[in-house]
């Protein structure tokens, strides 16, 4: 039996059980107590188990942190569908929403417009965090700590207008954050122009994003402020549902909590 199949079945009897001494868990499961006592060890280094105020094993805090994003992933769609249809028809462009999925993002759904030019990603494409409407809608709210992970990588020039200077990138990620929403002018496809806002969990993570893209210029401003009203009722609505309660637009992760913490 594999070391994966043994952990699944230590996880499903300590969420049925409780918590369990190394020897309750070997003798329920009938495997070599040595096993199972390196893989407790294992998981606990992992934060998937810890041990009870008795010395036994329970389950832990990750995997509430791993059902947690799972599930606001699995709730994208079904949120925000409505307000993709009703902003695609007022605005005939490509609405998409994206998720967050490791250093980079993924379209998850799209809604598109009624432009004869159809600019935009296919569900499950892939993209960095570092250029593009929801994916520097999302960069810009994450922790410092998040942030300086994806400046300190290389950034592909997929444009002429693709920023890939971490200094000038980290500018326009502040006048992202002040603004409440970030613009993409042509820095993934040239001609491609989007506006985008994020998605935000209970805790105030950005977790996706909300954009419209299409042919049409788009640029900081009052040009821009209808579409980015309609996003902003739409991701706002969103991030409500997934128990956000905080300021709109968000702040930057991290400095909620302080501020909460210092009130």
């Amino acid at each position: 039996m594999s070391s994966i199949k043994r952990a699944i079945q230590v996880l499903d009897l300590l969420a049925r059980k409780g918590g369990l001494g190394v020897r309750a868990v070997a003798q329920q499961l009938s495997l070599p107590v040595g096993s199972v006592h390196r893989l407790l060890i294992d998981l606990g280094e992992e934060g998937v188990v810890e041990r009870n105020a008795e010395g036994g094993w329970q389950l832990s805090y990750r995997l509430l942190a791993i059902t947690d994003q799972q599930l606001d992933g699995v709730a994208f769609p079904r949120l925000a569908r409505p307000f993709c249809e009703s902003i695609a028809e007022k605005t005939s462009e490509t609405v998409n929403v994206n998720v967050l999925s490791g250093e980079g993002c993924v379209c998850i759904d799209k809604v598109r417009g009624n432009e004869n030019m159809q600019l935009d990603w296919r569900i499950g494409a892939r993209g960095p965090l570092y250029c593009g409407g929801s994916a520097k809608a999302i960069l810009a709210f994450l922790g410092e700590a998040d942030q300086q992970r994806v400046l300190e990588q290389p950034m592909t020039t997929f444009t002429r207008y693709t920023i890939t200077d971490p200094t000038e990138l980290r500018a326009e990620l502040a006048r992202i954050r002040k603004r409440g929403y970030s613009i993409d002018n042509q820095e993934v496809v040239v001609g491609v122009f989007c506006v985008g806002v994020p998605i935000v969990d209970r805790l105030g993570r950005p977790v996706g994003a909300i954009s419209i893209s299409g042919p049409v210029a788009k640029a900081p401003g009052t040009a821009i402020q209808p579409q980015v009203d309609l996003l902003n009722e739409a991701a706002s609505t969103v991030s409500k549902r997934l128990g956000y309660g905080g300021q709109w637009p968000p702040q930057q992760a991290g400095e909620r909590a302080l501020a909460t913490s210092t009130t």
